[in-house]
């Protein structure tokens, strides 16, 4: 009975992966009826969204960034903020406070919830507020909860973070530091649209008020295709595959390479190596497969490290993009040790 029990949930398993690939699908279509193009950008703020985690997006201003967070909150039926963070932005315009409140029997504290209190919520130019304000999204991005005057509000769930930052503007910027750098699952680089795109999106946007997207999915399967992803199967060779890549970015690794001597200063921790297995997990089901290939790993690598690793003054004088770094040290890497 027990080889009938294990087929059984075999094919259980194997109709959620077909499920799963369906509702993305949907979803993904849904999304591109209002965005136009960025099909890469909107894969991987799915991914952030399914595994649990947040995503940093760059780019010049103009492109969608807050278009796309809207109408993933209108397919998905959840709960959209924005946060436009300034200088003079401070912790509690964030988070929320108690305020004063008249109450049977005199006056009481009551907890007015601040914007980062919704499903999905933009961080706007997060690197223009000061290290202080920054790190009052810390919490709420790692443990999904906020404290306040020592009481702990849960966050609603599903929860993510999508930070922008404008690559170009520095001045009058502070710029992340590595330990909230490190708590963002993927970094997305949003281009510029190709002639085509750039025609429909003009097309589009000049011709009256664009419909919603419609409506693909709701919180509740968002949480079923989270717990999903968690049950992909991961082969022991592409567990140390992972192991040894991120290994091969730290220049204090005895498997380091000549190149990431040179160029890197700081590897990716950790959670670098927990980013790349769990987005490659969502390549895979969306793919209808129930296992990790090590083409994902090698598929998913740039969007999971390239904010992790710290390049080395040689590699900053010498103009080195990270991308085409962690490209070499992924061709330096042996899939089998």
């Amino acid at each position: 009975m027990e080889p009938m029990a294990q087929e059984s949930n075999s094919g259980d398993f194997a109709a959620q992966v077909e499920a799963f690939g369906a509702d993305y699908n949907r979803i993904a279509k849904s999304i591109a009826t209002v965005i136009v193009g960025h099909q890469q950008v909107v894969h991987d703020v799915l991914t952030c969204l399914l595994c649990g985690g947040h995503a940093l997006l760059e780019g010049v201003p103009g492109l969608g960034k807050t278009l796309l967070v809207r109408t993933l909150g209108q397919a998905l039926e959840m709960s959209f903020s924005r946060i436009q963070f300034t200088p003079d932005l401070m912790p509690a315009d964030i988070t929320g406070t108690n305020v004063v409140v008249e109450a049977p029997g005199g006056k009481a504290f009551q907890f007015h919830p601040g914007p980062i209190f919704a499903n999905l919520v933009l961080a706007d130019e997060i690197n223009r507020a000061t290290p202080k304000t920054q790190s009052a999204v810390l919490e709420a991005m790692q443990e999904k909860t906020v404290s306040i005057s020592r009481t702990t509000h849960a966050l609603p769930r599903p929860f993510l973070v999508m930070a922008t930052q404008n690559p170009l503007e520095m001045e009058g910027t502070y710029p992340l530091p590595e330990a909230q750098l490190d708590r963002f699952m993927l970094k997305i680089r949003v281009e510029s649209p190709s002639a085509k795109e750039l025609a429909a999106i003009i097309s589009r946007t000049t011709a009256g008020e664009a419909p919603p997207a419609p409506r693909a999915a709701d919180a509740e399967r968002i949480a079923a295709m989270q717990q999903l992803v968690r049950q992909v199967s991961l082969a022991t060779h592409v567990s140390d595959y992972v192991a040894r890549l991120v290994l091969a970015t730290d220049p204090r690794s005895e498997t380091a390479s000549p190149v990431t001597k040179k160029y890197i200063r700081y590897g990716a921790s950790p959670r670098g190596a927990q980013s790349i297995v769990l987005a490659s997990k969502v390549l895979a089901l969306r793919d209808g497969r129930a296992n990790v290939a090590l083409d994902d790993i090698k598929a998913v690598a740039a969007a999971a490290l390239r904010h992790r690793i710290i390049l080395s003054f040689e590699g900053q004088a010498d103009g080195i993009d990270t991308d085409d770094l962690i490209a070499k040290v992924v061709a330096a890497v042996p899939t089998v040790d």
